[in-house]
């Protein structure tokens, strides 16, 4: 069983997310929290598999307490719920450890798939939003005289560059497989093999560094 906890000030959005992750047979709603300071002191008495956590709310907002959660309880999954309107704060929440993040008006279907997603030690990098990822990293490029590429990128194959980009387009093992012609055992040994070659987390770090260095 997925224990989720849901965090988010508007009422009316955790009572319907209650109402529709609460069907699924492999899914418990452990807690619900309207601001992240609540998020916290959840995660101390609840111990969440993963949190569908609202950005904008008072007290800590979500990128701020995703930081804390993710430091004091690095095994808990943290999917950001967000809008078109907030692309300043989808990359800072990613750098502090959320596992990806999801439009508000995501089908129920698409909301469950993502929990499991996440709880199985995925990632998700839903397309709509990675473009706004990707613009927030052209308006920082074009601030700075001389763009840095980091060095690591140099290590990097040609293949594991393709999986990186494909990575960052939100495709999983399998569609990876497909495009590549590759087996999914073959496409996952490569995925471990670049975490470990850069040093990073996860597949959702591994698709911010993709789109921070252009690859």
């Amino acid at each position: 069983m997925i224990k989720v906890l849901l965090v988010d000030d508007q009422a009316i959005l955790v009572e319907g997310l209650k109402l529709i992750l609460g069907k699924e047979e492999d899914i418990n709603i452990c807690g619900t929290a309207n601001n992240g300071r609540k998020a916290y002191e959840e995660c101390k008495w609840n111990r969440p598999d993963v949190i569908l956590m609202d950005i904008k709310m008072p007290e800590l907002n979500g990128v701020e307490v995703t930081e804390m959660i993710k430091m004091d309880f690095p095994d808990v999954k943290i999917i950001v719920l967000t809008t078109f309107n907030d692309e300043e704060y989808i990359y800072d929440a990613l750098k502090n450890g959320a596992s990806g993040y999801l439009l508000k008006d995501t089908s129920p279907e698409e909301i469950a798939k993502a929990v499991r997603t996440v709880f199985n030690g995925g990632a998700l990098i839903q397309s709509e939003v990675a473009v706004k990822v990707i613009d927030k990293f052209s308006q920082l490029a074009k601030g700075n005289k001389v763009r840095c590429i980091d060095p690591r990128v140099d290590i990097l194959t040609e293949r594991e560059i393709d999986i990186c980009k494909l990575i960052a387009e939100g495709k999983n093992n399998k569609e990876i497989a497909d495009e590549l012609y590759l087996s999914q055992g073959t496409v996952k040994n490569h995925i471990t093999r670049v975490l470990v070659k850069l040093d990073l987390r996860d597949r959702t770090q591994l698709a911010v560094f993709t789109i921070k260095n252009d690859l």
